[in-house]
């Protein structure tokens, strides 16, 4: 099964938890612990079609072919540094993926992104890649991750955020047509700073509590 381009997760324990997380009125810790549960939440659904085989065990009652995940352990890559709130709950869904990061900040002025680290896992063309990251606001960052990825050689990769804007969808499906995004919603714009609208504000700063 392929997955579309875009797929918002519309189940309601993920909007539940979206809600409590856009109240501006919750706290950081409150925050950090929903969108790690949240984050597993939509870790199901870009991990659906995973390749799959299977192998010979014992069971307590008799032997059996069993299903098991296929190919190489999938890299998961946090885009720096609000990304590493989503990479925390997946992980604990799939505590053998490789981990990889990307540091980009967005220039206030200009809104393009600045690279300034990148270490990802060795053999990116034979793994699924999944780049995390809670905003996909002007998608100007987030296409700059895909480009980076693709030249360290990945070529199977997917995208999972928390909320989404049309404009940062528009521009990674120009950027990188063959990169599904997985989201919980699409808000209704950006503002003219960039952010997400109505969104949740920066998730970095409630993640961290830098602000």
């Amino acid at each position: 099964m392929s997955i579309p381009h875009l797929t918002v997760v519309n189940h309601p324990l993920v909007q539940h938890k979206l809600t409590l997380m856009r109240d501006k009125g919750s706290p950081t810790a409150v925050f950090r612990q929903l969108l790690r549960e949240i984050s597993q939440l939509l870790a199901y659904e870009v991990t659906r079609d995973l390749p799959m085989t299977t192998k010979r065990i014992d069971t307590p009652l008799t032997e059996m072919d069993a299903p098991t995940l296929d190919g190489k352990k999938l890299a998961l890559i946090s885009i720096l540094r609000a990304g590493n709130g989503l990479l925390d709950g997946v992980l604990e869904l799939i505590p053998s993926a490789r981990v990889g990061f990307v540091g980009l900040y967005r220039d206030e002025e200009t809104l393009q992104p600045v690279e300034y680290y990148f270490k990802v896992p060795e053999a990116l063309e034979d793994r699924l890649v999944i780049a995390v990251d809670p905003m996909l606001a002007t998608g100007n960052s987030s296409a700059a991750a895909i480009d980076r990825l693709k030249q360290a050689g990945a070529t199977n990769i997917r995208f999972l955020c928390l909320l989404a804007s049309p404009e940062g969808i528009a521009r990674m499906k120009e950027a990188h047509p063959d990169v599904p995004i997985v989201t919980a919603a699409v808000d209704e714009r950006l503002t003219e700073q960039g952010y997400i609208m109505p969104g949740l504000g920066d998730a970095g700063d409630r993640m961290f509590g830098t602000k």
